[in-house]
């Protein structure tokens, strides 16, 4: 090539360049747009510009582009699951649009073009910002502001929209895992709801992250678009486990980011049912310790495996020596209630794996139930004279070494340790029961007891000798009487009624008479005869009737005090006379006596009273009255009652010159 040709050339590069430089309007490279970002529902403030710019934004146009311009979204950082989510629901098709006017500004006053922004838009800050208020998803778009004067001029800013998901939640497998699966199983679902953008899962083992393995582990994710425009994340984690992951715990997380950063939510912990088969079997005895006869005793079978296999318990025959399948409930333990001293012996369990039909056999564990059994006093049934000495001896069968202690029925107290009782000059109240106990000190609980009567010879002893009970006539009336003795007495009453016994004890009846108390019966009383082959003794009982009591039909019950070989009498006590009654007759007689030496004083200075200081003289009355009785009076009066009888001039008299006698006139 000639220089001609290469200074041509050299000019043709040369406008090549100085078009790509200055460009066609239009095709010229374009600034990144300005990154906003705001959370759904909050509101995006839009400025034409940056902040720094001092154009006249007095004549301006907002568009919209629907979608991100080439290269727009490689600038986000968006978190990515494990494996690429599939989508479910498809969202509209991307593809670029032409940007459409929203809101023109004009002379600082804005307007709303109709369409889907028209209600959520409005100005602010002298109208250099547009605010978009409701942000959701579908906002998430490149906003542009053209300006025309001074010079035409453009912006663009690119919104960024966020969402935080609910909290995960996870559902684990049911049916459980086996570790005999060839494949990765299921083993639990996340599923993290309304976030925005997709947020990123990562699942968790004891607290360590899984990552994906051949055969192993796998980790598959799925989004739904909801109608909002926010994602759901669904997550499913499949793996092969191991017998060692039966107790394994997992949870997912959920990592995202908002304005304010990156955050993450966790879900609860889960466990899998692993199946995995048995290996060992063995028996198992509740309680623990040292076991005695009446305890409830289980005998259950443990194995390794999960599920359990089917369990079978057997005991050894003590005369064969083979082992004999015993009865077990339907969760195959053995239940002994109450233990027996015959359950002791061999026991051994067998487990079957239904799966595998491998049938695995425990060690053989020997049950001991210890007792106290068979416990005999002897004599069965001592019997004795009064002042006669008596021994009673007590014997029982146990495993264990014995101790023997002896107590009083009737006050429990502790009367003799040992196996034998010495009773010497033995007197009537000391008969009845005597009880022995035997106990086996090294098992806690361990005891037997058992009860004799010692019964000593004697006529009837009777509780009371006689009774006096205060009733009603026409009333139902229940009579008791209490006697004892041996041989055992039998009692007999001596009125008509309907009677009935207790036996308080093998010497001692209780007799109970009902009967109407008539006045035959308030007249002879009732008495009750008790006699054996020794004698006889009598009680009596004495009615008295009460004044006080109502006359409708009842029923009275009495029964014995307490017992007494002593005769016991009750008498009525005398009523309190009325207090009133003598203060009131008192008062009486002193106004009387008072009035009476008035009217004779008077008569006195009169001197129609004739009588004198010797005593007894005669009053002059009138013939009419001659005929009445005149009464002597001796005067035993206090001083206050003197006073009445004083002169009219003040003096006072004597108790002896006071009137002593009035006789008949």
């Amino acid at each position: 090539m000639g220089t001609s040709g290469l200074i041509c050339a050299f000019l043709l590069a040369s406008c090549c360049c100085c078009r790509r430089v200055a460009g066609v309007p239009g095709e010229a490279e374009k600034p990144a747009p300005e990154l906003l970002e705001v959370e759904v529902g909050g509101t995006a403030l839009l400025k034409c510009g940056p902040s720094h710019s001092q154009s006249n934004f007095s004549h301006v146009d907002w568009f919209s582009v629907s979608a991100p311009e080439e290269g727009s979204r490689g600038g986000r950082q968006r978190p990515r699951p494990s494996r690429s989510p599939r989508t479910l629901t498809s969202s509209p098709q991307v593809h670029k649009e032409k940007p459409t006017l929203i809101f023109r500004v004009r002379q600082g006053q804005g307007q709303s073009e109709p369409g889907e922004y028209q209600h959520r838009l409005h100005l602010q800050d002298k109208g250099t910002t547009l605010a978009l208020t409701h942000i959701t998803p579908h906002d998430e778009r490149i906003f542009l502001c053209q300006g025309k004067r001074p010079r035409s001029q453009e912006h663009r800013v690119q919104l960024r929209v966020y969402k935080a998901p609910e909290e995960p939640t996870i559902q684990v497998n049911p049916l459980g895992i086996s570790v005999n699966s060839e494949e990765p199983e299921e083993v639990a679902t996340c599923v993290g709801r309304n976030g925005y953008p997709l947020p990123q899962v990562i699942w968790y083992k004891n607290g360590r992250p899984l990552k994906e393995e051949k055969n192993r582990v796998q980790i598959q994710s799925f989004q739904i678009v909801e109608s909002s425009g926010l994602y759901t994340l669904q997550s499913v984690l499949k793996a092969q486990l191991a017998k060692e992951d039966k107790d394994a715990q997992f949870y997912c997380e959920l990592s995202y980011r908002l304005p304010s950063g990156n955050h993450m939510k966790e879900s609860p912990e889960v466990m899998v049912p692993v199946f995995y088969p048995a290996e060992r079997v063995w028996l198992e005895v509740e309680p623990e310790g040292m076991l005695k006869e009446g305890d409830r005793v289980e005998i259950r079978c443990l194995a390794d495996g999960n599920p359990p296999p089917h369990f079978s318990i057997s005991k050894q025959n003590l005369s064969t020596k083979e082992m004999e399948e015993e009865s077990t409930d339907d969760n195959g333990i053995l239940v002994l209630e109450p233990a027996q001293k015959e359950h002791s012996g061999l026991y051994e369990c067998q487990g079957l794996d239904l799966e595998t039909t491998v049938s695995l056999l425990s060690d053989q564990q020997e049950l001991l139930v210890n007792y106290v059994s068979d416990v005999r006093v002897s004599p069965a049934a001592p019997e004795s004279q009064e002042g006669s000495s008596l021994t009673l001896t007590c014997e029982a069968e146990s495993n264990q070494d014995l101790e023997f202690q002896w107590l009083r029925e009737k006050t429990g107290k502790v009367l003799e340790r040992g196996p034998v009782l010495q009773l010497r000059n033995l007197k009537r109240e000391e008969g009845g029961g005597y009880r022995c106990v035997a106990s086996a000190p090294s098992v806690p609980g361990l005891n037997r007891t058992q009860l004799v009567n010692v019964a000593i010879f004697g006529s009837p002893w009777m509780t009371l000798r006689e009774r006096k009970i205060r009733v009603k006539e026409n009333t139902m009336l229940n009579l008791s009487c209490e006697a004892s003795g041996h041989p055992r007495p039998s009692i007999i009453w001596n009125v008509d009624g309907t009677a009935s016994e207790q036996d308080q004890d093998p010497q001692t009846v209780l007799s109970i008479l009902s009967v109407l108390v008539t006045p035959e019966l308030l007249e002879t009383g009732a008495k009750c005869v008790a006699s054996n082959p020794l004698g006889e003794n009598v009680t009596s009982i004495i009615l008295e009737l009460d004044s006080n009591r109502t006359n409708s039909l009842s029923t009275s019950t009495f029964s014995p005090p307490a017992r007494a070989n002593s005769t016991s009498t009750e008498r009525k006590l005398p009523e309190p006379e009325s207090k009133g009654v003598v203060i009131v007759a008192v008062t009486v007689c002193v106004l009387v006596l008072a009035v009476l030496g008035a009217v004779l004083y008077f008569f006195y200075k009169k001197g129609k009273l004739p009588c004198g200081r010797s005593g007894k003289q005669e009053i002059t009355l009138p013939p009419s009255r001659k005929s009445e009785f005149v009464v002597e009076v001796k005067s035993d009066k206090l001083p206050e009652e003197m006073g009445l009888l004083q002169g009219s001039n003040g003096d006072k008299r004597a108790p002896g010159d006071q009137v002593r006698m009035i006789k008949y006139c």
